[in-house]
């Protein structure tokens, strides 16, 4: 491609970001016009002008994207990179159901701006994959919060996926918004009208997971099926046992067919998965099939943790107390010094832990506002014993440490029913596993180091699902 018989059109109401991006594009030596309003930036277009548009969304005489489907109809192969302030979901949805090739944040990136400009300029513009991009709910309370640059690529990402009905891996931290993202890929999608079906595998026990997902017969059909025409969403697919994985891999496959008795037909259905663990390390203890992997990983989707974007919690602070005060607890303000003590925390829970913690401020605090000295009382509350301060940290004071997280993931404060047995199952899995390691896969060492029947440690290396291998020495 030679920039030189390439010409860029500019549009924006700064001027100060038409003179950056003008000179920008002439030193790589293509051809620029910039201008500050819709109405000349029409006028070019109309006339044949340019080869690409890079435009603000909100100008002065017109929004952008209600010029953005003329552009589409008259000149269909004209690529447009829309830029704006509003950095929201909302925003990089619009952008893409109005057919813009690329949306990018205010502040922008240069080189992020001319790498795209490249793109842009090197294929043209497939307008039925534009087409079939998102398609905006008119809601300003869409669930996804945060204008920082790693939830920008986030929100980008969700643009380009909800058209495509491809199946989707969500990476991210315990607390981080994977069911949020996993919704709003189904919402904002071309199943929105099916059912969004969830199946959270690590509050399943192991020996449920195959019966949850595909029935267990007289009427219970499973969640594969109850999911037919929308999405099923795998929380914590990484919790899977292997059983269950192989299954579900015959059913992707097609290789087990799986049918809705009301059609007739397999099940048609939109994958997305979700994992805080991370599969190529479980791949290779042998506790994740690869080839499940490859399935599920199509599009991955990879989500920051908040201590990644702490310039989001403002903003989030404030709609968790807008949440709260709608939910029925006292109404209150947050001030500048304790959002900024809010800033400095590391955030282990996540997005989560600081909805749960203005939740709790709201219901156990008389003062109207909250302020850095109530922040840091509850923050203090909540930290845990630092080895060495107050003796070691016991194997007791982690698992209550576990517990407590635990407990605070769940949306309202309470976990599903079984917790007893998953408990008592994730402490007996590492002790088995381990026990065995160092007595070189040994059972009989290592029934008696556990105090344990051989038998009993037999079955429970079953039902566990404990791999068989020989220690190191």
């Amino acid at each position: 491609m030679n920039p030189a018989n390439k010409k860029i059109l500019i549009a924006d109401d700064d001027n100060s970001i038409r003179l950056v991006l003008s000179q920008a594009f002439t030193r790589l030596g293509y051809q620029v016009r910039a201008t500050g309003n819709v109405t000349t930036l029409m006028k070019w277009v109309s006339e044949g002008e340019g080869d690409l548009i890079i435009t603000d969304v909100m100008m002065p005489d017109e929004n952008v994207f209600n010029v953005l489907p003329r552009i589409r109809k008259d000149r269909p192969k004209l690529p447009v990179i829309v830029m704006s302030a509003q950095n929201t979901l909302l925003t990089a949805v619009n952008a893409a159901d109005a057919g813009a090739f690329e949306y990018l944040s205010k502040p922008f990136d240069l080189d992020e701006v001319t790498a795209a400009a490249r793109r842009a300029m090197s294929r043209p513009l497939d307008s039925e994959a534009s087409k079939a991009q998102a398609r905006a709910l008119k809601d300003e309370r869409l669930p996804l919060i945060g204008r920082s640059a790693p939830m920008q690529e986030v929100y980008r990402t969700i643009a380009r996926l909800v058209g495509a009905d491809l199946t989707v891996l969500i990476l991210g931290e315990s607390g981080s918004g994977k069911e949020l993202v996993a919704r709003a890929l189904h919402d904002l999608g071309r199943r929105r009208d099916g059912k969004f079906v969830v199946i959270n595998l690590a509050a399943v026990p192991r020996e449920r997971v195959e019966a949850e997902l595909f029935g267990r017969g007289e009427g219970d059909l499973g969640k594969l099926v109850e999911a037919d025409g929308g999405t099923l969403f795998l929380d914590e697919i990484g919790d899977m046992p292997l059983d269950a994985q192989s299954r579900l891999l015959r059913v992707i496959d097609g290789a087990e067919p799986a049918v809705n008795p009301k059609t007739g037909r397999p099940p048609n259905v939109r994958l997305i998965a979700a994992t805080n663990r991370d599969l190529r390390g479980l791949i290779r203890q042998g506790l994740f099939r690869e080839d499940l992997f490859f399935r599920l990983n199509v599009a991955p989707l990879r989500l920051p943790p908040l201590r990644d974007r702490t310039e989001d919690i403002p903003d989030l602070a404030r709609s968790f107390l807008l949440r709260a005060a709608r939910e029925g607890l006292p109404a209150k303000t947050i001030d500048q010094s304790a959002l900024e003590r809010l800033k400095t925390h590391n955030w282990p829970g996540n997005v989560r832990e600081l909805e749960n913690l203005i939740r709790r401020i709201c219901a156990l605090y008389a003062e109207e506002q909250i302020t850095a000295r109530i922040v840091e009382r509850e923050l203090q509350e909540q930290a845990p014993v630092v080895a060495g301060e107050e003796g070691p940290v016991t194997l007791s004071a982690l698992i209550e440490r576990h517990l407590a997280s635990y407990f605070a993931d769940q949306p309202e404060g309470l976990p599903p029913p079984g917790l007893y047995d998953r408990i008592l199952e994730e402490v007996e899995r590492p002790l088995i596993r381990l026990t065995l390691a160092a007595t070189r896969g040994n059972q009989v060492r290592a029934a008696d180091i556990l105090g344990l029947n051989r038998n009993t440690l037999r079955k429970k290396i079953v039902d566990l699902g404990v791999e068989l291998t020989r220690g190191k020495r």
